[in-house]
């Protein structure tokens, strides 16, 4: 793992609840940036599935400059090449594309691909991936599945995403296998809609909160 990549996922990490973000419109990019980084969960994967993706990656990254900012749903290497020329710090995918995953690495890319399965945890491995995500958490066997194949493949450290709560990131958060959680519980797109900023500063303070009770 580079150093590059090494500092990214410490900074997941130090993080521990990463917001998963899916923006229609540019014009919310700075004010939901803005309560992230007041609430005090300084990231953001800005899902590439909206047309105002790009852009808001690149407002977020050029606004809040010390803000871990990435691209998530990353399906193509040529999204991966807008992610990152827009400002995207770490690139996320749904699952293992492996032209992807060697794409990034050679480019010394942060990446971190979906798996589910121990098959696929051992291909990411076999790339040389210390960090995954796993994904879709709950309705994959969440932190039961985790810590079973866990035990079994120790290189790998991982990801939950899909299904993660304010209800349920703790018990997953005491986990040594978890580096972070992806979550969108505190970043819902009604509240992003009706420019509801100060709802939004406050779930993410209290998931911000939930991690240092955890962590310290």
């Amino acid at each position: 793992m580079s150093a590059k990549t090494d500092a990214v996922f410490k900074r997941f990490s130090e993080i521990g609840i990463i917001p998963v973000v899916v923006l229609n419109d540019v014009k919310d990019a700075e004010p939901l940036g803005k309560a992230l980084m007041e609430g005090g969960l300084p990231a953001a994967e800005v899902t590439f599935r909206t047309e105002a993706a790009e852009e808001s990656i690149r407002i977020m990254a050029e606004k809040f400059p010390d803000m871990l900012v990435g691209a998530g749903t990353v399906l193509t290497i040529e999204q991966v090449d807008r992610a990152v020329a827009a400002g995207a710090k770490f690139i996320v995918a749904p699952g293992l594309d492996e032209e992807i995953v060697k794409y990034c690495l050679e480019k010394d890319i942060p990446v971190c691909p979906g798996t589910q399965t121990a098959s696929e945890m051992m291909r990411a491995i076999k790339l040389g991936l210390t960090h995954v995500k796993f994904f879709p958490a709950e309705n994959a066997g969440g932190l039961k599945m985790i810590k079973a194949v866990g035990a079994a493949l120790t290189a790998l450290k991982f990801m939950p995403t899909g299904g993660i709560s304010a209800s349920n990131v703790t018990e997953y958060l005491q986990s040594d296998k978890i580096f972070c959680c992806g979550g969108s519980w505190m970043v819902k797109g009604d509240m992003i809609k009706a420019g509801d900023f100060d709802a939004i500063k406050a779930k993410v303070a209290e998931a911000a909160q939930i991690v240092k009770d955890v962590r310290g």
